[in-house]
């Protein structure tokens, strides 16, 4: 029987139902821990999408207390898994916006780290007749976020921090052996650049990746484009959600990685280091 550590990505295809929306994440993360996975990453508004951005200000909670941080920090003691929560609204410094936060928690229920997404989607998609301006409602994060855990120094991107190679050198600098990705990438740009994003964000920072996805329609109208999947540091896609809901869990094997760190060392090749 293995003894490397296992991870999984939940996929979901949200809703404006808080409550159904958790009973589905806790089945989802269920059916992880069932797997054996010690580390579970939920995807980008695993509890509400609404019709509207701005009706996610109706969840809003404060830092520290709410139900949406209970939720995540009972189940994570319940099923005995570290959980990454995708991201909740968390009260910011700005009137009606809001710091949308990617909370981890260990399997004591203790909260180890926070990551307030810093990249804000504002974007218009004329194929797509869709436009999206995150900066209307959240107000964006400044500092990257590592954190050591059982399997590895873990990072945190959100969604469209994936287009954004620097925030992952920066931790690499703190010496980052794993990603953390919850999102809700776009039907459109998810078939064009998500799984090529994500595999070059494993194999440029020779890391392994979860990365956790919305994947399906919304009331909203919006259609995400799932795929949420587990890569490992040579670029392999280990593990893949095509559609829908469900749940991925895999082995990550720290002995590989250091393997490939150590006989192909790129990260100790770069000539440009971030300041």
């Amino acid at each position: 029987m293995s003894t490397k550590p296992r991870v999984a990505a939940v996929q979901m295809a949200t809703g404006p139902n808080v409550n159904a929306n958790l009973l589905e994440a806790e089945r989802l993360i269920r059916d992880a821990a069932e797997a054996g996975a010690g580390l579970v990453v939920l995807p980008e508004n695993f509890a509400f999408m609404g019709r509207r951005d701005k009706d996610t200000l109706s969840i809003l909670e404060e830092d520290g207390e709410g139900p949406l941080q209970r939720f995540l920090a009972e189940t994570a003691v319940r099923f005995g898994v570290w959980l990454v929560g995708g991201t909740i609204p968390l009260r910011s410094q700005t009137p009606e916006r809001l710091r949308a936060a990617a909370l981890v928690y260990n399997d004591q229920g203790v909260r180890v780290a926070r990551y307030d997404k810093i990249h804000l989607f504002d974007v218009s998609l004329p194929e797509a007749d869709e436009r999206y301006e995150e900066s209307a409602t959240i107000e964006a994060g400044s500092d990257p976020v590592v954190v050591d855990s059982p399997f590895g120094r873990l990072g945190i991107l959100v969604c469209y921090d994936l287009r954004f190679p620097e925030l992952v050198r920066h931790m690499v600098d703190s010496g980052v052996e794993l990603l953390a990705v919850p999102a809700a990438f776009t039907a459109l740009t998810g078939k064009a650049h998500w799984e090529p994003l994500i595999r070059a964000r494993a194999i440029e920072n020779l890391a392994y990746v979860i990365a956790s996805a919305q994947g399906g329609y919304h009331l909203s109208g919006r259609e995400t484009h799932g795929h949420s999947m587990i890569v490992d540091p040579w670029g392999a896609v280990l593990a893949q959600v095509p559609r829908g809901t469900g749940c991925i869990c895999t082995p990550i094997d720290r002995g590989f990685q250091d393997s490939v760190r150590r006989t192909f060392p790129a990260l100790e090749h770069r000539r440009l280091r971030c300041k």
